[in-house]
Order: structure tokens, then sequence, then C-alpha cells
């Protein structure tokens, strides 16, 4: 039971990483250097620590830290997303993290665009965001393709030149 639940831990800690870019420090961080809480945390890492590239062994110190300062309710909330991202398949979460590469890259300006959108399509009532989804389900292909042409078009453009 132990052993699970620090599985557990290790690869929420492995999740919260994903959704992160931090900057790398060349020297990387030394296990040692380690808060106790964060190498308890990140027990299952310790035999290939040094072997991590240093870029990873700072994201996953700071997924630990992270984790560390939730409370119980934001814990249980993370467990629930690191379920559901364990059962999507590989080539969807290898989608999804190179969705998210793709919107680092954007300006911030693009970034803040695609958030506030992403805010007004979730204060839309239910019914209304499903009804979008099944609209946006039945164009034909062409047309799905068009509208995504669109949408990218959109979040390239400054909001005062649309």
């Amino acid at each position: 039971m132990k052993q699970m639940k620090t599985e557990w831990k290790a690869s929420l800690v492995a999740l919260l990483l994903i959704f992160g870019s931090f900057a790398a420090h060349a020297q990387g961080i030394e296990w040692e250097n380690l808060r106790p809480a964060e190498r308890a945390l990140l027990i299952d890492q310790q035999a290939n620590w040094d072997q991590l590239e240093p870029e990873r062994q700072e994201r996953i110190a700071l997924g630990a830290r992270r984790y560390l300062e939730m409370n119980r309710n934001q814990r249980r909330a993370a467990a629930q997303r690191f379920d559901r991202w364990r059962e999507l398949g590989d080539q969807r979460r290898a989608a999804i993290r190179d969705s998210y590469r793709t919107f680092q890259r954007l300006s911030p300006a693009q970034r803040d665009n695609i958030r506030r959108i992403y805010r007004d399509f979730n204060r839309l009532s239910l019914d209304r965001r499903n009804a979008i989804r099944t609209q946006f389900r039945n164009l034909s292909g062409p047309q799905r393709d068009a509208v995504r042409d669109t949408l990218r078009e959109r979040r390239v453009r400054p909001a005062d030149q649309r």
C-alpha cells in the first residue's frame, strides 16, 4: 500500500511536469539538495536521478514542490486529472504534448487570446457548449479544416487587426 502511494505520488508529480515549462540549469539538482519532503515524494526517482537531464530534474523538483504545497482538495483534483491522463492513449497524450509545445511557442498576446476564448466558451451554458461541439462534429472533414484554419488565423492575428 505504501509503495502504491509513493508510485502514485511520483506519477502525479510527473503529470504536473507535463504541463509546465521551466528553465533548465546546466548543472541540474543534486539529490541531496532536494528538501527531505521532496526526496520522500520522489524516492522512486532516486536511483536514476543523476541520469536525468538537468531540465527534467528542475521540472520534477518544481512539480514536487507544487504538489507538497497543495491542500487535500487540490491533491484530490490533481489525482483525478492524472487518472484521466493515464486513461488516454499514447497517441492522444503525444498530441496533447505537441499542442502544449505549440501553445508555448505563441506570443504572450496570442496565448492570452486563446485563454480568453477558452474562458468565454466555458461561460456558455452546458447545453450551448454541447450544441457547438455537436455542430462541429457534424461538419464534413473539409468544413472542419476550414473552421480550424479560421481559428488558427484568429490566434495568430492581433485582436486589433480582425
